[in-house]
């Protein structure tokens, strides 16, 4: 944090310590589909559901793209993988202690 200077004399620095608290793997319930829209006709697999902070799930995305070999995202609070590896990505995550569903 810098140095904040204000001539108000009722001015007060306010720290934003949002931290989410990540949940233990069996308390998450993740849902696994596919996604078509607006990508040109190319699939791609949906993870949905993950509660906890942006490091984490950075963290699983590049797991579950190390394990299924291929490229993928994470933001918004969903992990985009490339290509259809709903059933693979389920039993990754399961394996993990995760509640994962396939979904559509």
């Amino acid at each position: 944090m810098g140095i904040v200077y204000s001539t108000n004399p009722d001015f007060a620095i306010e720290r934003n310590e949002d931290a989410v608290a990540t949940p233990p793997a069996k308390k998450q319930k993740l849902i696994v589909g596919i996604d078509r829209r607006q990508r040109a006709g190319k699939q791609v697999t949906l993870i949905s559901g993950f509660v906890g902070s942006a490091q984490e799930l950075e963290n699983l995305a590049k797991m579950l793209k190390t394990k299924c070999g291929v490229g993928g995202t994470a933001k918004d609070g969903m992990i985009l993988i490339q290509g259809d590896f709903r059933d693979r990505i389920a039993a990754l995550l399961t394996a993990e202690g995760y509640q994962a569903k396939r979904g559509n």
